[in-house]
This record gives C-alpha cells, sequence and structure tokens, in this order.
C-alpha cells in the first residue's frame, strides 16, 4: 500500500506489528509488569466519585488519628 494512502491508523498499526516482529518479547514483559504493579485508576475507577470522596476522607481521619496520637 502507498504510504499516501496509509490512513494514520492502519500507520500505527502496522509500525505496531513490525515492533512485534522485532521484539516479541517486549509486549509480554509489558504485560506482566503491568499486571504487578497495578495502577491507581484501576483502584478508583470502579468506586465513582462517591467512593473516590471516601477514600480521601478516610485517609485524612487516619492521618489526623495518627498526628493525635504518635
Amino acid at each position: 500500500m502507498n504510504n499516501k494512502q496509509e490512513t494514520p491508523k492502519e500507520k500505527r498499526e502496522r509500525l505496531r506489528q513490525k515492533e512485534l516482529v522485532k521484539n516479541p518479547g517486549g509486549s509480554l514483559r509489558d504485560g506482566f509488569s503491568r499486571g504487578e504493579n497495578g495502577n491507581l485508576t484501576d483502584l478508583t475507577s470502579g468506586m465513582g466519585w462517591k467512593g473516590t470522596g471516601l477514600l480521601i476522607i478516610v485517609l485524612i481521619v487516619g492521618y489526623i488519628l495518627y498526628k493525635t496520637f504518635f
């Protein structure tokens, strides 16, 4: 396919496929490290805004209690 007729989406996919051929273990390693570390958005995304607010309040109250007793 001519590069002038190639859409940006097709170009990204072609480059991704080329990278996978050059380094097949790289994406596997990235997946493992992402699974081990997790992500903060994974924790808060399922809770919604009420759950996130509650988490912030619990952290603040915990900090105040820590400073009061220690």
